[in-house]
């Protein structure tokens, strides 16, 4: 889905404290923190590198994580919850079907900058989805999203 927003709409939340949470088997938050290029702590803010005079899109496919759960216990029937939900087997396909939708957004709505994390510069993306009458689910069960912001570089 590609849906244009108001800029007023995004809100934001502190990135860095967001990113070092703790999660299952993760202490210490998320890897990524201060490795990965486009992660905090060493990351632009939204503000510096996207226009937000011109057109936003927010940018989002679904992924039935549920189907693909049930699919994982007939292959697996002694896998537990966390295998069958495990990201390392269903993300390849939702990040290829999230990159043609973003490069679709590209042809269609003529931007040239897809962020590709925007949580990691601090979107409220909860906010945002609930904004367009979109529910995020936590931990995902049924239907899982990955969302990008698009637009016009600064």
């Amino acid at each position: 889905m590609i849906v244009r927003i108001n800029p007023k709409d995004l809100s934001y939340l502190d990135a860095e404290k967001f990113c070092c949470l703790p999660y299952p088997s993760h202490p210490k938050g998320c890897p990524n923190y201060g490795k990965k290029i486009g992660c905090p702590p060493d990351i632009f803010s939204l503000k510096e590198i996207l226009d937000l005079n011109q057109n936003i899109y927010l940018i989002y496919t679904e992924f039935n994580i549920g189907e693909h759960a049930e699919r994982m216990r007939e292959l697996h029937p002694k896998w537990t919850d966390r295998q069958v939900y495990c990201c390392l087997y269903w993300q390849p396909k939702a990040r290829k079907m999230q990159k043609q939708e973003e490069e679709k957004s590209k042809k269609e709505k003529g931007i040239n900058l897809v962020l590709t994390s925007p949580e990691a510069m601090g979107v409220n993306l909860i906010s945002l989805m609930n904004k367009i009458g979109v529910r995020l689910e936590w931990p995902p069960r049924k239907i899982t999203r990955l969302v990008s912001l698009g637009g016009m570089s600064k």
